[in-house]
């Protein structure tokens, strides 16, 4: 029984270590769980009875308590507030172009802040984040224009770009045809949402956005492919999908930049007035 209880004791130790560092590399992970399985038969079949008796029973370490918004779209207590309705300076910074045509950062961000709203307005760039993330839940409330100009990619366009490479569509596809990977909800050019579930233009309709990002080897190229689930309005449009690479257009998505850590997130200015507001995140 001393092989036994030295095996808990070292299995909680795994646990521990497995539990707390869920950004470890996936060798590291496989490692560990290699460690644990060699451990595991060594076991009588006596012992490795009580363990799987036992190990359905395990208390520790607890899990962490987070503290739920008032409602579903508010922000739990372990979030990162990206925009409140006030100063978008805190969290966020303005691309622009130079006379050389290269990109620079604007001293300040040039969106209209107006309701607790943000809008892209003429002549401004897209905002990108100070911070960077890696596996993330994202929160996001948006509204193309109520006033209807243009048709198909002209209508209510923007985008969500996920560590600057990866775009999830932001279109006025309500009653508005154009290709498919292409409207709302769609990662941009290769997933077609599930359903289209959005609303009329000038009402606000939300984002939630799960990511994993993708993990490289040593050679960059990938170990695991980055992966997204999207809820358009509280409905399911995209099911843990593959993301075949960094967003082109037009052409074929490939695997062909070098690897890369954590990355920001992007508003896309497009030439459309579209608003944002009650944007957070939880890094996971």
């Amino acid at each position: 029984m001393k092989h036994l209880s030295l095996f808990f004791i070292i299995l909680f130790s795994f646990s521990v270590s497995f539990a707390q560092n869920t950004q470890r590399s996936m060798q590291g992970q496989q490692a560990t769980l290699k460690r644990m399985q060699n451990l595991y038969d060594s076991l009588s079949p006596m012992q490795k009875n009580i363990f799987m008796t036992e190990i359905k029973h395990i208390m520790d370490p607890e899990v962490t308590i987070v503290q739920p918004g008032r409602t579903d779209d508010d922000p739990p207590s372990d979030a990162i507030i990206l925009f409140d309705g006030t100063d978008p300076n805190k969290e966020w910074q303005e691309s622009g172009f130079g006379p050389d045509r290269k990109m620079t950062i604007k001293p300040a961000v040039t969106w209209i802040v107006k309701d607790g709203a943000i809008e892209s307005s003429k002549g401004s760039g897209s905002l990108t984040t100070k911070r960077s993330f890696e596996d993330f839940q994202l929160h996001i409330e948006w509204k193309t224009p109520s006033l209807i100009t243009g048709e198909g990619q002209g209508r209510g366009n923007s985008g969500i770009q996920i560590q600057g490479i990866y775009e999830i569509q932001i279109l006025d596809s309500y009653n508005n045809r154009t290709y498919r990977n292409g409207q709302a909800a769609a990662v941009y050019m290769q997933h077609a949402p599930l359903v289209n579930v959005c609303r009329k233009p000038g009402e606000w309709q939300s984002f939630d956005i799960i990511y994993t990002a993708p993990r490289f080897k040593n050679d960059s190229t990938f170990f695991t492919p980055p992966r997204v689930t999207v809820f358009h309005n509280g409905v399911l449009v995209q099911n843990n999908v593959e993301i075949q690479g960094p967003t082109v257009s037009p052409g074929i998505p490939q695997y062909t930049i070098k690897a890369h850590g954590p990355g920001p997130i992007s508003l896309q200015q497009h030439g459309n007035p579209v608003a944002f507001k009650n944007i957070w995140i939880r890094e996971l």
